[in-house]
C-alpha cells in the first residue's frame, strides 16, 4: 500500500494494524554514531500509550519497543532500524457488530471503496494505533536533534471551549507532564479534566487543540519552492488520525491585520541577527530563521461515541450502529506526543537536507 513512507533523507516506513500481530516502523537514514538510549523511546511511548488514565481509552498495551536492527553496542550503525511494538490486548470480537456497517465520521465507507475490502477491527491500518511507530521513530529524531540543540514542546491549549489564553512564552513546560491532560497550567487542566470526564460519561466525545513550540531551530532549514519549512510542517499535522486544522505563527488571525502591524522587524542582538516580534512563526520564505517556530493543531471530536447512531450497511440498508468498544472522549491528550514526534521527523529531515545546500570554500 502506498502512503506509508514520511520523509526524504531521514525516512520511517510505519506498518502494522490495529489488531494484528504487532506494529512497527523502519527508519532510514539516520546517520551512524548516534546513542540510542533505549529507555527514552520507551518513555515518549509511555506518553502515548492506551490506558494511562481515566479520560483514556481502556485499552491496555504496554508498548515496549524492540530494536530488531541498525544499532551495535548502544549507537546507530547508518543502516535502517527495525523498531517493533508488539500488540497484547486486542478485543476484536468488540468490532464484529459493525463489519458490514459504514460508522458515521470513519474510514469504512472510503476504505472498502478504495480497496474492495476493510479491517473493520479497531480499524485497522486506518487506526490511531499507527501512530506509535511514529512516535518511536520520532523518538530517535529527538535524539539526533537535541545533538544540535534543537528542543520540542507540545502540549494541550484547548479542549472544546475551555481555552488557555496565556502566550506560550508565560508558561512552564516542565508543568505539561504533571496533570493527566497535558495542560502546563495546572488551574486549567482541572477544568479540562472535569469537562472530558464529564463528556464521557455522557456517551459522548470532545475535540481540542494542541500549540507546539521548537526552540533551538538553526537557521535555513527548509527547500523552497514545493518543500517549505511549514508545508511539510503541515503535512506532517495533517497526516495525524483526527486533526481538522494546522495553522503557524499569527495563522488565520494575520487576515484581520494591517502589514506595518504584521512585519517582523529585524534587529542585531550581540551579533545576532533577530526579530523584535515573531508573526512569522520563525519561518520565512518556506526557511527557518532561528526564531521560535510555534504552531497550532486542530482535533476533531473522536468520531466512536458511546451511543446510537444512525447509518448504513454495506447493501445500502439503514441501520443502527451502537457505540460499543474502548475508545478515548478526547484525543488530544494522547496526540501531545505524536504532534511532537512528526515534528521532528520533519525537522530531521530538513536538518540533514540542508547539510548539502552550500558548498564549503
Amino acid at each position: 500500500m502506498a502512503g506509508s513512507t514520511f520523509g526524504q533523507l531521514f525516512k520511517i516506513h510505519t506498518y502494522g494494524e490495529s489488531h494484528g500481530k504487532a506494529i512497527g516502523v523502519i527508519v532510514d537514514g539516520c546517520p551512524a554514531g548516534l546513542v540510542i538510549d533505549e529507555d527514552f523511546i520507551n518513555e515518549e511511548l509511555q506518553r502515548r500509550k492506551p490506558g494511562q488514565s481515566k479520560i483514556t481509552t481502556q485499552r491496555k498495551e504496554p508498548d515496549e519497543v524492540h530494536i530488531l536492527s541498525g544499532t551495535f553496542e548502544g549507537k546507530t550503525t547508518g543502516t535502517p532500524i527495525h523498531l517493533i511494538i508488539h500488540n497484547k490486548d486486542q478485543k476484536s470480537k468488540d468490532y464484529s457488530h459493525i463489519k458490514d456497517s459504514y460508522r458515521p465520521s470513519h474510514a469504512d465507507f472510503t476504505w472498502q471503496e478504495k480497496f474492495g475490502l476493510r479491517d473493520y477491527r479497531g480499524g485497522g491500518r486506518s487506526s490511531a494505533r499507527e501512530t506509535a511507530a511514529r512516535v518511536a521513530a520520532g523518538a530517535i529524531a529527538k535524539l539526533m536533534l537535541t545533538k544540535v540543540g534543537v528542543r520540542i514542546h507540545a502540549f494541550v491549549q484547548q479542549v472544546g471551549h475551555l481555552k488557555l489564553e496565556s502566550p506560550y512564552q508565560e508558561l512552564d513546560f516542565t508543568q505539561t507532564e504533571q496533570n493527566i491532560v497535558r495542560c502546563p497550567n495546572l488551574e486549567m487542566a482541572q477544568k479540562m479534566i472535569a469537562l472530558i470526564d464529564e463528556t464521557r460519561k455522557k456517551g459522548d466525545t470532545i475535540g481540542g487543540i494542541i500549540q507546539c513550540v521548537i526552540e533551538g531551530t538553526p537557521v535555513g532549514l527548509g527547500q523552497p519552492v514545493f518543500d517549505k519549512l511549514q508545508a511539510d510542517l503541515a503535512k506532517a499535522m495533517l497526516s495525524i488520525n483526527a486533526v481538522k486544522g494546522f495553522e503557524y505563527g499569527s495563522g488565520f488571525a494575520a487576515a484581520a491585520m494591517n502589514g506595518l502591524s504584521h512585519n517582523d522587524i529585524f534587529e542585531n542582538q550581540s551579533g545576532k541577527v533577530t526579530t523584535q516580534t515573531n508573526y512569522s512563526g520563525g519561518i520565512q520564505g518556506g526557511i527557518s530563521n532561528g526564531m521560535d517556530i510555534y504552531f497550532n493543531v486542530a482535533f476533531k471530536p473522536v468520531a466512536t461515541v458511546m451511543r446510537d447512531q444512525q447509518s448504513i450497511n454495506t447493501a445500502g440498508n439503514e441501520v443502527t450502529v451502537k457505540g460499543k468498544g474502548r475508545h478515548d472522549p478526547c484525543v488530544v491528550p494522547r496526540a501531545v506526543p505524536i504532534v511532537e514526534a512528526m515534528a521532528a521527523l520533519v525537522l530531521a529531515d530538513h536538518y540533514l537536507r540542508s547539510r548539502s545546500d552550500q558548498i564549503d570554500n
